[in-house]
Formats: structure tokens, sequence, C-alpha cells
């Protein structure tokens, strides 16, 4: 790789002539500057990032690290982020933490180490997020953000979220409602059955704790939580599945088939995402939409307001769900859409 000296060398001019062409830090006669830009295109050279973010204190990179980029939801979110970032002139470098937490810590080093202008966590332990703050990084949490750490936030109404899915399930008059969480420790999943719980008991219709499986986020978990609980015995059986993601939903509605059980004469089926797919499964998805796109670019302008003026008071943004209502849960629906996805502030 060709440096900048070596540039100097084959334009005739000085090592200083050289960087002040390619900086545009001082007047530059025509002929020097043709003469450095002529040697630059012969040997392919290209300016050292790290030499220029000393100088100027920026490397004009965001570093994004999210859980599972196979996850459509992810992929979907990081583009908002991508695009915002770039219209922005910023470059975003991702890494997938698999949901694991020593990953995710090395990742972590490793973009602090690059000195990227600001983070998206989609989630964070404790003592990286003080290291965040000694660092004085700007970061943003994204999704799954603990609330007792003083940094930027944005995520959906969880509990909303399954609020409006059990609101629906049982105004079609299902009464057995078992529900497919993700992991136990994750936060978000656990506010989504807390609002299919606080649904339940406004209506007076007892959750039954056995009508609910822990999965891992996938098809495949999904499809095993659902198989649990479709081999129940008769009478003891859910009529409806609120999946608290869509690949899940999908796994659920593998099992279903296989099993000769009718989606949704039999059964209903609600995810949470809303993600491209759920349009083209069959039946149809219903699903709790977080609006993927917006998401991300509401999480981006937080992340550059907060680089642009690091004393900016606590910025916390939620995203209210909606409810796309599809054939899974309701035979006669053609897409009708609940009330549309909108954004609401929250007081630090």
């Amino acid at each position: 790789m060709a440096t900048i000296k070596q540039v100097a060398q084959v334009a005739g001019v000085s090592f200083t002539t050289v960087s002040h062409v390619l900086n545009n830090t001082r007047p530059v006669s025509d002929e020097a500057r043709a003469a450095v830009l002529a040697a630059v295109e012969q040997l392919h050279y290209v300016p050292s990032a790290l030499a220029r973010s000393l100088k100027c204190r920026s490397t004009g990179t965001i570093g994004l690290i999210i859980p599972n980029n196979t996850n459509p939801y992810f992929s979907e979110v990081a583009r908002g982020i991508e695009d915002s970032c770039y219209a922005a002139g910023y470059s975003v470098i991702l890494c997938n933490s698999d949901d694991d937490p020593v990953k995710q810590r090395e990742y972590l080093n490793v973009l602090l180490t690059k000195r990227c202008d600001g983070l998206i966590l989609s989630a964070l332990a404790d003592r990286d997020g003080e290291l965040l703050h000694k660092m004085k990084v700007p970061a943003v949490l994204l999704d799954r953000a603990p609330c007792d750490l003083s940094l930027d936030a944005v995520a959906v109404d969880n509990r909303a979220g399954g609020l409006l899915a059990a609101q629906h399930l049982l105004a079609q008059g299902r009464r057995r409602i078992g529900c497919i969480a993700g992991p136990q420790e994750v936060s978000i999943s656990n506010e989504r059955i807390d609002g299919v719980r606080g649904a339940m008991h406004d209506s007076g219709v007892a959750f039954d704790g056995a009508l609910l499986r822990h999965a891992d986020f996938t098809s495949a978990g999904g499809y095993a939580a659902a198989q649990a609980l479709l081999a129940l015995p008769a009478g003891q059986q859910p009529d409806a599945l609120f999946c608290c993601n869509d690949l899940m939903a999908f796994g659920a509605l593998r099992a279903a088939a296989e099993r000769g059980i009718a989606v949704p004469g039999q059964l209903a089926v609600v995810g949470f995402d809303d993600i491209d797919l759920a349009s083209f499964v069959h039946p149809q998805l219903t699903s709790v939409a977080q609006n993927t796109r917006e998401l991300g670019h509401i999480t981006a302008a937080c992340l550059l307001a907060r680089i642009a003026n690091p004393d900016l008071p606590r910025q916390q943004r939620s995203v209210a769900p909606a409810l796309h209502v599809r054939g899974s849960s309701d035979a006669a629906a053609a897409g009708a859409f609940l009330p549309s996805t909108e954004l609401m502030g929250m007081t630090p």
C-alpha cells in the first residue's frame, strides 16, 4: 500500500504539499495540485483513516451491534439506521453478537478502538454502560434498553403491543390464549406477555400459566414450543397463540399445519414485528407492527443529535405499536389495519 511520502516523491513536491492538497488546508498551485492528484491515481493511494481521525477527531463511522442479523426484524431496523447515517455522511460498521454477552463485549471494545463517532446497541450490560460513560462515547440503546442506564434509548411500547394482540384475540372469542415468549431474561418478551396478562385480566379471563412456553426467537424455537402446547390433552390446548416475534409465529403455523389444525378456525396465531414475510405466509400472519424502518430512522436521528450536542438532556423515544389483522387470526380479514403507528415522546 502506497504512503503519502511515496506520493510526494512521484509528484515531485513536499510531504506537506500533498497533505494540503488532500485536506484542502492551504492554497496550492494548479500545477502542484495536478501533479499530486496524478500521483495519487498512479499509486492508488488511500489516505489513512486513522491519521485523519486523529487530526479531525472524527472517523465518520457509527458502530451498530445487533443480536441476530438473520432475523428480518433486525435487518430491517439496521437498514433504516444505515440509510439515515449515510445521508448524514456516516458509514455504519455492523456487528452481530449472537445474543452472546462475551461476543458483544468484544465487539464493543473493537468499535471503541476504531474510535467510532457513536454507537447503537440493541442490548447492553450494566458494566458496558459504565464503560461507555467513562469513554464519553455517544450511544443510543435500541429495543432492549435497561431502564437504569442513563443513556439515550429508543424502543417500541412492548406492553401496549401485547395488549393489542390479546384484545384482538379476545374479541374473536378466544379464551385459552397460549403464549410463546422469548428467553426469560429478555425484558421485551416479558413486557409483551405482561400486556397479554393485562388484557385478559381486564376482560375477566384467567391467564393459564400452563399455556406459556419460552423459546429463542427463531422459527425452530417457535415450532418446538407450539408442538408442546398443541400436544396437550383435549380441553387443555390453546385456541390461540400469541408469539413474541414473527419468526416464532411462522414455526407455530407449521406445527399447526402438521397436526391438521385449521388456522384460524381452530387456532388463531398472532406474531410481533410485522416483518415483510408476514404477508407472504399462508395464511397471512396477523402481527403487531413496530414500523421497523422508521424505528431505525428515529434511532439514528437520536444518535446524530447526541453527537452534535453531547450536552443534550437524555432522550427516550417510544414507538407506539399497531396491530395488522390478517388471515391467521380472522378469516374475514383482508389486511384490515388497526390504529396506525405513531410516535410518542417519553419524559426522561
